[in-house]
């Protein structure tokens, strides 16, 4: 049976009274996600990658033991259902970035492990997402500091 992706966590009721000068800060917060996010679209297209494609590859490096991640592992890290995780995969494979293999503890599952090919495509993602970050540390870390 399908494992479904784990619902979201419900926003907790506010506590504090909000300030005008909190909304700004949160709008200029929430931009600065959504910046990063184009930028990170746009880098991983500009290397012939989908943005879930660079998502998946990265958690399966992240978050992967020795033998590689499971597919429902993958699924949950990415919010993503049992179904779309295996066609992302599909697609993974097909590009030779994953592959495939049996668990050698427990035959019936299936773990990805990445292709050097996706290693190489991760590894110089990887550091311009690290200069990326590393340039908006500054004032994304002064919003947060404006909201705590």
């Amino acid at each position: 049976m399908a494992k479904a992706a784990k619902p979201a966590r419900k926003a907790q009721p506010h506590t504090v009274a909000i300030k005008d000068k909190d909304y700004f800060v949160l709008a200029s917060f929430r931009r600065s996600l959504r910046n990063f996010l184009n930028f990170s679209e746009q880098a991983a297209q500009k290397r012939g990658l989908t943005p879930k494609q660079h998502q998946a590859i990265l958690a399966i490096r992240g978050f992967a033991k020795e033998d590689g991640v499971a597919i429902g592992d993958l699924a949950d890290h990415l919010h993503l259902k049992h179904h779309t995780t295996v066609e992302l995969v599909d697609r993974l494979v097909r590009g030779k970035l994953v592959v495939r293999k049996t668990d050698r503890t427990d035959r019936r599952r299936v773990l990805l492990q990445l292709t050097p090919k996706a290693n190489t495509a991760l590894k110089t993602l990887s550091g311009i997402h690290m200069a990326e970050i590393r340039r908006n540390a500054p004032g994304m870390i002064k919003l947060l500091k404006q909201l705590s």
